[in-house]
């Protein structure tokens, strides 16, 4: 039977906290759409991130929560119908106040989320590495986990991010930390933090499971996910290193297109169409194709 009919995971949530209890460490590779979700899966990933700087990007639009919450279910759907890992999904600001993440969580809930995840910027929001963020109060991010923890009708978790660090400093980031988790935040997520000593001093503070966000050329230093582990850390996310590097692989096929006319000598930086199919399970489409055809016929011929 091809992935496409393959039953989701019942409940996706209880998933990844028996993961979080299993692996002293889960890495999730940022994904923006399910050919790179299901090739994450392939590779032995146990989780994927649905990144909203990468999904965005993939649109060719900022990370200026200008995504709606329609979009954000459709893409969610096409990927938990492929893959049978849980699949952490970055919901922004959460669409709205708190009556607005009650329903953001019931339809992420609905297209297979296992973990959402809601930050405390006001909109519009930027990504959490440039300057300029502005918070909501803490009141109010409170009353947004409380909404979402209600919402829920399974196992999901809620993952709640603060952005504190860059507006308020690590102080603030640490207190607002410690709020979420007593609204009843499953997972915390401290955003660009700027040295390791910060991530351990931020683990040592807040007692809860710790998500570390691992991207590129922003304001954390390039840390391994050992060192997150040591630090305390249960997720580390790469959210958008798999989107960068297709746009510059993208960029040079462009080039050489654009150069010399063929793509003859870079066949070897290319998935084959072989490689592509047996990753989609694109015979086993042909096969149930033929036996549904099969099946007619001899219906047909009585």
């Amino acid at each position: 039977m091809a992935f496409l009919y393959k039953a989701p995971l019942e409940d996706p949530g209880a998933e990844l906290r028996a993961l979080l209890k299993k692996e002293d460490v889960i890495v999730a590779p940022g994904v923006y759409n399910a050919a790179v979700a299901l090739l994450a899966e392939k590779m032995g990933f146990k989780s994927v991130y649905l990144s909203g700087a990468a999904l965005t990007g993939s649109l060719a639009m900022p990370d200026l929560g200008l995504i709606t919450l329609t979009e954000l279910s459709m893409f969610t759907r096409y990927i938990t119908r492929v893959i049978r890992i849980p699949v952490i999904v970055d919901a922004d600001t959460g669409f709205g106040e708190a009556i607005n993440v009650e329903r953001t969580v019931r339809e992420l809930e609905d297209a297979g989320a296992a973990a959402i995840q809601i930050e405390d910027q006001i909109l519009p929001k930027k990504c959490g590495h440039l300057a300029g963020k502005q918070l909501v109060s803490p009141d109010d991010m409170v009353r947004k986990i409380v909404a979402a923890v209600e919402a829920r009708r399974k196992e999901t978790l809620i993952i709640a991010r603060t952005d504190a660090r860059g507006v308020e400093g690590l102080e603030k980031a640490i207190e607002r930390a410690n709020m979420y988790v007593e609204a009843g935040a499953d997972i915390i997520f401290p955003e660009a933090l700027e040295s390791l000593e910060e991530f351990k001093e931020f683990a040592r503070r807040v007692k809860a499971p710790l998500l570390a966000n691992m991207t590129e050329f922003g304001k954390t230093p390039y840390i391994t996910v050992d060192e997150f582990k040591e630090a305390g850390y249960k997720i580390v996310i790469f959210p958008v290193t798999t989107f960068r590097a297709s746009m510059k692989a993208s960029k040079e096929v462009l080039e050489e297109i654009k150069m010399r006319g063929t793509q003859r000598y870079i066949l070897d930086k290319l998935m084959t169409r072989r490689e592509f199919y047996e990753l989609i399970g694109y015979y086993e489409y042909e096969h149930r194709d033929k036996a549904i055809d099969e099946k007619a016929r001899k219906l047909l011929s009585k």
